[in-house]
């Protein structure tokens, strides 16, 4: 898929997806040889890293919950914060 199907299919910008695969957050291979060329990213890849972003944040969340019920907050109402 192209940088701008990726980009769109995980919700962030263009050249956020491009940092990404510059990183290697995310395995893409070049059109060409050539400097300048298009770059490709499999489906599964972006799958993949999208999976991983998914768990993460549900790790903090579940984290983040745990904290708040042992600082004895989870109760409280939101106005109270």
């Amino acid at each position: 898929m192209s940088t701008d199907e990726a980009a769109e299919s995980l919700g962030v910008s263009r050249p956020t997806l491009v940092k990404l695969l510059e990183s290697g957050e995310i395995a893409y291979q070049c059109a060409t040889d050539r400097p300048g060329a298009h770059r490709r990213v499999k489906l599964q890849d972006v799958l993949a890293y999208k999976e991983r972003r998914r768990a993460e944040r549900r790790r903090l969340l579940d984290e983040l919950t745990t904290e708040s019920v042992g600082a004895g907050m989870y109760d409280k109402p939101a106005n109270e914060f």
